[in-house]
């Protein structure tokens, strides 16, 4: 009859992997202290310069806090004076060419699409008119110029898309 096969046949012991791990962690460590002082150029064994004496330093003055008061810190010479205010300056107006208006909004989509064709980019507003109901608005813009505005009318009248101007004025906000 045949003997049984031994289990500890070609093993060497179960803390042989541990044992490998752990110095290969140890070595690394090793090798990435030594790469870091070597980059930053530091030596932890360099003696460091010695330091003068406490007796040979200077002697050490106090600094003195700065001394603020509130109404020599702040500008002007009179108590209770506003600084100038500002010249209020008229808003630019904004103009739009309205390109169409209609109740139907799929009409106003069709429009807004003809225009991106020819590469003009339009947005459309919906608002309540009274006594008429919801109208879509077909507007391009805002322009700063009126040169910007004719360039653009030219090209929608080119279309066959003929379209009017409007010139929108914002209202000045006021600053607190």
């Amino acid at each position: 009859m045949a003997k049984p096969a031994s289990r500890n046949t070609g093993r060497s012991g179960g803390s042989s992997i541990f044992t490998g791990v752990l110095i290969g962690l140890i070595v690394g460590a090793i090798l990435a202290v030594g790469v870091a002082l070597w980059i930053t150029g530091s030596n932890p064994f360099k003696s460091a310069p010695a330091e003068p004496a406490p007796s040979e330093a200077a002697p050490a003055v106090p600094e003195t806090a700065p001394s603020f008061d509130f109404y020599k810190v702040l500008p002007g010479d009179a108590a209770g004076e506003l600084p100038p205010a500002a010249a209020p300056t008229a808003p630019t107006p904004r103009y739009y060419l309205q390109a169409g208006a209609f109740q139907n909004p799929n009409d106003a989509d069709n429009l807004k699409a003809q225009l991106a064709l020819l590469g003009v980019e339009a947005v459309i507003q919906t608002g309540e008119v009274a006594d008429k109901g919801v109208f879509h608005r077909v507007r391009v813009g805002p322009f700063d110029g009126m040169d910007e505005v004719n360039r653009t009318r030219s090209l929608l009248a080119q279309n066959n898309i003929p379209a009017t101007l409007v010139k929108e004025v914002p209202i000045p906000q006021e600053t607190p």
